[in-house]
């Protein structure tokens, strides 16, 4: 972990100052302070090495992306033990969101230690959201896995999020795909292609959406409006970069 540590003294006075923040948020003192310090370092504020390799949260983004959706769906898996993969999928969807993190950063105030340049064209609408999950993934090489399951469930989704307002918000991935569509000038088409009768269960109708008569995507339901939803979903999901919440 030589990578994280600072000789300077007006850089350990930094550090000193970041771990009283974290302290002040989240009730403890970090043990690697210098890893956080890393995590607030956006790659438009990144230094380079001799090697050329270039020092910023991105790494750690990567490893906090991971650790936040495995214990978003372990929490959603036990809290909703009755209900199907589709919902659970959907939830920790709504939880990690960038729109979600980018709100969260600003309510645990980690906005204020974030360092980015803005001026040289920078996206600032992701920003928060990664170094959040960069925060996630530091607090992981610092304390371990079971320490920080427990933070983002007691201090961030217990603390700061309302689950029952994220069941209630529901997508139209209809008309965001159509909205898509005509801005784009893209012919779309909501196909009937199967009608399956489930005896006392109902009738299931599978539907396909085809944009420039390609299939990109296909939803399964007990009504043709919710299966419409969920081939509009799936081609949102397929048409929509990474790092971006619709088409």
């Amino acid at each position: 972990m030589h990578l994280f540590k600072s000789p300077d003294r007006t850089i350990r006075a930094s550090e000193k100052e970041l771990a009283e923040a974290i302290r002040n948020v989240f009730g403890y003192r970090p043990k690697n302070v210098a890893v956080y310090k890393l995590a607030f370092c956006h790659k438009s504020k990144a230094t380079s090495t001799n090697n050329g390799f270039r020092h910023s949260n991105e790494r750690l983004e990567y490893l906090g992306d991971a650790v936040l959706g495995a214990v978003v769906a372990d929490f959603l898996f036990k809290k909703f033990p009755y209900k199907e993969e589709g919902f659970l999928t959907e939830m920790r969807s709504r939880i990690v969101s960038r729109n979600n993190l980018n709100n969260l950063s600003r309510k645990l105030g980690l906005d204020r230690l974030v360092q980015a340049n803005t001026e040289n064209g920078t996206n600032g609408t992701s920003i928060m959201g990664d170094a959040f999950e960069a925060f996630i993934g530091a607090v992981y090489v610092d304390r371990g896995y079971d320490f920080t399951k427990d933070l983002i469930i007691r201090q961030i989704i217990q603390t700061h999020l309302d689950i029952d307002e994220l069941m209630a918000h529901e997508i139209n991935f209809k008309s965001k795909i159509i909205e898509w569509a005509q801005k784009e000038k893209k012919t779309l088409d909501f196909l009937l292609v199967k009608e399956e009768d489930r005896g006392k269960k109902g009738r299931v109708y599978t539907v396909e959406l085809l944009i420039e008569d390609k299939t990109e995507g296909r939803g399964q339901d007990f009504s043709i409006k919710k299966a419409e939803q969920r081939a509009a979903r799936q081609a949102c999901e397929k048409l929509t970069p990474a790092n971006e919440s619709s088409p």
